[in-house]
């Protein structure tokens, strides 16, 4: 302890605390410290058996692998800017789709119904519900690409069925959603082919109408071949047009498989012309015709529309079954590598850590506590040394 004292006459006195005072007081309070630590390590152990147990239980899977598009490839192998574009708008791990669904509100709301967890969790709203539910979930991606699935409740028995059941709901959700870029495009294929169904439905009831009204006129070989090989051509450029809408939602106007659709259209529409104005029964009107033949151009027209959309039919159907076939090559199967089970110790409380935490941190507000009031005595001290020390200087002056 280092101390420096000046007479009366020269005012006060100084006086600092050093290691080996620190350590004299701390020896002098450890009945004190070893008291309070003792006493907050039995508080603990109390508590930690007064708390309800709590269980978790995890499962982890590995979610679907992308195969990367068609058009993904091509604008990779182009280099520079265009490879960057083709990840803009794409997720940095493709299990954030996934954890999304997971974390869904319509998971959440077929979870609380499966499970009566309003009641189990003694809740009067249902979106309080999921918000507890949401808090006892952890569900995150790790570095090693799994999905992981945590589930912590106070019944034992509930925690592993729940976790399992994400699973379930993960799964019944991508069998409903177009996830992947090949789904998307099956589902693009899948509507269009029920529109072009429809129509070519009431262009035959048209058709049937007409023949029974007007009976079957005959038409040459070289009018029905050239029929066929318009409405071929017309299906062909409406498969073209609706092919070249698909792509519009993964590639940009400039890219070339885009770029050799439109010109594919050109050329189709250039055909269709030249046949259309080299051949006056497929343009003619009503007007430049007698009777017996006008009727035998419209069922021509009604047979041409006929063929047209059973033709288009044919070609979509050809394109929904390869985009079926695009769907399949992705993994799209949830695998599970560990299913959930029943935990056979708790979770929580953790009475070891806590006991020592709590032992930890009364020991170290009874040490500072001890060294703050031994400061304040000290201080006290000092100042009625002072005191005295200006009452003598005082009395000498006198």
């Amino acid at each position: 302890m280092h101390s420096a004292t000046t007479t009366p006459s020269g005012g006060d006195e100084k006086d600092e605390m050093g290691l080996v005072d620190i350590l004299v007081i701390l020896a002098e309070g450890k009945k004190i410290i070893g008291g309070v630590t003792i006493a907050a390590a039995l508080v603990a152990a109390v508590v930690s058996m007064v708390l309800p147990p709590s269980y978790k239980s995890t499962v982890k899977l590995l979610p679907p692998q992308q195969a990367q598009s068609s058009t993904s490839m091509l604008l990779s192998q182009l280099g520079g800017l265009a490879g960057a574009a083709a990840g803009v708008g794409g997720l940095k791990n493709p299990a954030d789709v996934y954890i999304g669904m997971l974390k869904s509100r319509t998971v959440a709301e077929r979870l609380t119904n499966r499970f009566s967890l309003q009641k189990h969790y003694q809740m009067t709203s249902r979106e309080k519900t999921w918000e507890l539910l949401e808090t006892n979930s952890i569900i995150a991606a790790g570095k090693d690409g799994l999905i992981s699935i945590q589930v912590e409740d106070k019944d034992q028995k509930l925690v592993a069925p729940l976790a399992n059941a994400y699973v379930d709901e993960l799964v019944r959700l991508t069998r409903t959603l177009a996830v992947t870029e090949a789904a998307q495009r099956r589902l693009f294929f899948e509507q269009e082919l029920e529109r072009s169904k429809d129509k070519l439905a009431k262009a035959e009831i048209v058709l049937k109408t007409a023949i029974d009204q007007r009976g079957v006129v005959s038409v040459d070989t070289e009018s029905r071949d050239l029929l066929e090989t318009v409405a071929r051509l017309r299906a062909a450029i409406s498969a073209k047009e609706i092919e070249r809408d698909s792509m519009r939602a993964f590639v940009t106007s400039s890219h070339p498989e885009y770029r050799r659709v439109e010109e594919s259209l050109r050329s189709l529409r250039a055909e269709l012309s030249r046949l259309e104005n080299g051949n006056s029964s497929l343009a003619s009107s009503d007007a430049d015709v007698v009777d017996g033949a006008k009727t035998g151009v419209q069922n021509i027209q009604l047979l041409r529309d006929v063929k047209y959309y059973q033709m288009l039919y044919e070609l979509l159907a050809k394109q929904y079954e390869a985009a079926r076939l695009d769907e399949a090559k992705d993994s799209s199967v949830i695998q599970v590598l560990d299913p959930a089970i029943e935990p056979e110790r708790k979770f929580k409380p953790k009475r070891a850590i806590l006991i020592l935490a709590a032992s930890f941190l009364a020991c170290v507000a009874a040490i500072m506590g001890v060294l703050l009031w031994a400061a304040k005595q000290r201080w006290r001290r000092l100042s009625s040394q002072s005191a005295a020390a200006s009452v003598t200087s005082n009395k000498a002056r006198v």
